[in-house]
C-alpha cells in the first residue's frame, strides 16, 4: 500500500515521514507549505492539521490557508485553547469528536513563538505527541526558511495598515526572545503598527551579551530612518569588537555626520558577561537599567548621565553593576514609565517592575511576561500611545529557561 508525495510520486506508508517531508521541501513554493505540511500530517496519523501563526501585536492567531486545509477562523490568544497553548509554550488537547482529539503545539523557533499548529488525531499517546513535536519543529524551522523568500506570511500577520516606518523597524530587529541555558532575552515594540523612533537589537557572542535600547527624536519616518542608521552603526562597531565607550562614539559620530539640526537619538547602550553577571552600560541621555531582584526594584548606580547619540563631544563613561543569580534587568524607553492614564497618572517604574514580579511569580515565562506588560502599557492609556515604547526584559541564571520549550 503506497500514498502520494506532494509531487504525485508514490511513497511507502513505512518510510519515515520526517525524512520524506525533508525530500519534499528543496523545490516547495511558500503557497504551497500549509498544503504540503497537511499532506504530510496525515502520515502521522493527523487527519486535519492547520497552521496558526501570531499578528504582530501577539492578540490573535491566523491560520496559514491552503489547498487541502480545512477552513479555520482566527483565534484569541487570550480567549482559546489554541491561544492558551501559545501563551505557556505548552501541548495541550481537547476532544474534537467521539475519541478524537484536538492537540495544541506551539510553533517555536528556537524559543520564539510563531504560532501554534492544530492536529485532528485519534491516537494520542506518547510516542506520537513526540513524533508531533519533532514535526512541529521542522515547520517551524519551514516558515523561518520561506519567510525569506515570500509576503505570505508576513501580510497573513497583519490586522491593520502599517506604517513605512513600522515595516522599516519590524524588518531591523532581532527575534523578540532569546534563549540559552543561562540567559533569556525577550523585547517588544508598540504601537506595532505605527511605531517610529523606538527600538532595540541585541547579539549574544559567546560569555558576551551585547544589548541597546535606543529612541530616535521625532515620530515616523525621519525617526525610523535615524533609528535604522543607529542600528547599523551599532552593529557595525559591535562586530569590530569595540568596548562600549568606542562602540557609543561610533553612533555617535554616525549620526552627527549624516543628520542635520537637533537630530539624536537617547540610548541604553550595554554589556553582560554571562559567566561572572558583571552588567556594564553607557547612558547616551537614556533611561539607566532597572533590576528586579526577589521581586524587589532596585536602580543600579550611581551612573553620570551622557549627551544623546548625535550630540556626544567625548567618550562616555561606562557604569557597572554586579548581577545576582534570577535578577531580571530591564532596558525600555520613556514611552514605558511615562505612559499617562486618562487622569493623568504615569505608568512609572515601580508599576514596571512589580508587573513583571507578579508576572513572573504566576509561572508566565519571560516572552508572556512582555507581551503581558505591552497590553498593560497600553491599557494604562486607554490603548492610544502617547509616545512609542519598546523594552528588553534580560534573566540571568534563573533556572526557569527550560520553561520556553515544549
Amino acid at each position: 500500500m503506497s500514498e502520494g508525495r506532494s509531487d504525485g510520486t508514490p511513497t511507502s506508508r513505512s518510510e519515515d515521514p520526517l525524512r520524506s517531508l525533508l525530500r519534499d521541501i528543496h523545490l516547495l513554493a511558500p503557497d504551497q507549505l500549509s498544503a504540503v505540511v497537511a499532506a504530510h500530517g496525515r502520515r502521522f496519523g493527523a487527519r486535519e492539521t492547520v497552521i496558526y501563526l501570531v499578528d504582530y501585536e501577539q492578540l490573535l492567531l491566523q491560520p496559514l490557508r491552503g489547498e487541502g486545509v480545512p477552513v479555520r477562523q482566527e483565534l484569541s490568544v487570550d480567549g482559546s485553547l489554541g491561544g492558551r497553548a501559545f501563551r505557556q509554550v505548552e501541548m495541550l488537547s481537547s476532544a474534537a469528536y467521539g475519541r478524537t482529539r484536538r492537540l495544541w503545539v506551539p510553533l517555536l523557533d528556537g524559543v520564539e513563538r510563531l504560532g501554534v499548529v492544530e492536529f485532528v488525531v485519534d491516537d494520542v499517546t506518547p510516542e506520537v505527541q513526540e513524533e508531533l513535536r519533532a514535526f512541529v519543529g521542522l515547520i517551524a524551522e519551514l516558515v523561518i526558511v520561506n519567510d525569506a523568500y515570500t509576503d505570505i506570511f508576513t501580510q497573513l500577520r497583519r490586522r491593520k495598515t502599517m506604517s513605512l516606518a513600522a515595516e522599516m523597524q519590524w524588518d531591523l530587529l532581532p527575534p523578540l526572545t532569546y534563549a540559552s541555558d543561562r540567559v533569556v532575552i525577550s523585547g517588544a515594540l508598540e504601537p506595532a503598527y505605527d511605531i517610529g523612533g523606538d527600538t532595540f537589537d541585541y547579539a549574544v557572542n559567546g560569555p558576551i551579551v551585547d544589548l541597546m535600547v535606543l529612541d530616535a527624536v521625532g515620530h515616523g519616518l525621519p525617526a525610523a530612518v535615524l533609528a535604522s542608521t543607529a542600528i547599523g552603526a551599532y552593529r557595525h562597531a559591535r562586530r569590530e569588537k569595540h568596548d562600549l565607550p568606542d562602540v557609543s562614539a561610533a553612533v555617535n559620530d554616525v549620526i552627527a555626520g549624516e543628520f542635520t539640526g537637533s537630530r539624536f537619538a537617547t540610548a541604553a547602550i550595554a554589556r553582560l558577561h554571562l559567566d561572572t553577571g558583571q552588567l556594564r552600560w553607557v547612558n547616551a541621555g537614556h533611561p539607566d537599567p532597572l533590576i528586579v531582584r526577589n521581586g524587589a526594584l532596585l536602580h543600579p548606580g550611581p551612573c553620570k548621565p551622557h549627551p544623546p547619540l548625535g550630540l556626544q563631544v567625548t567618550k562616555p563613561d561606562v557604569c557597572e553593576t554586579q548581577l545576582h543569580p534570577g535578577d531580571r534587568v530591564i532596558l525600555y524607553t520613556d514611552g514605558i514609565v511615562e505612559a499617562r492614564s486618562p487622569e493623568g497618572e504615569f505608568f512609572g517604574e515601580e508599576r514596571l517592575a512589580d508587573f513583571i514580579h507578579r508576572a513572573t511569580t504566576a509561572g508566565d515565562p519571560a516572552p508572556e511576561t512582555v507581551r503581558k506588560l505591552m497590553r498593560h502599557v497600553l491599557a494604562h492609556q486607554a490603548d492610544h500611545l502617547q509616545d512609542d515604547a519598546s523594552l528588553i526584559v534580560l534573566e540571568w541564571r534563573t533556572g526557569d529557561e527550560r520553561r520556553l520549550q515544549v
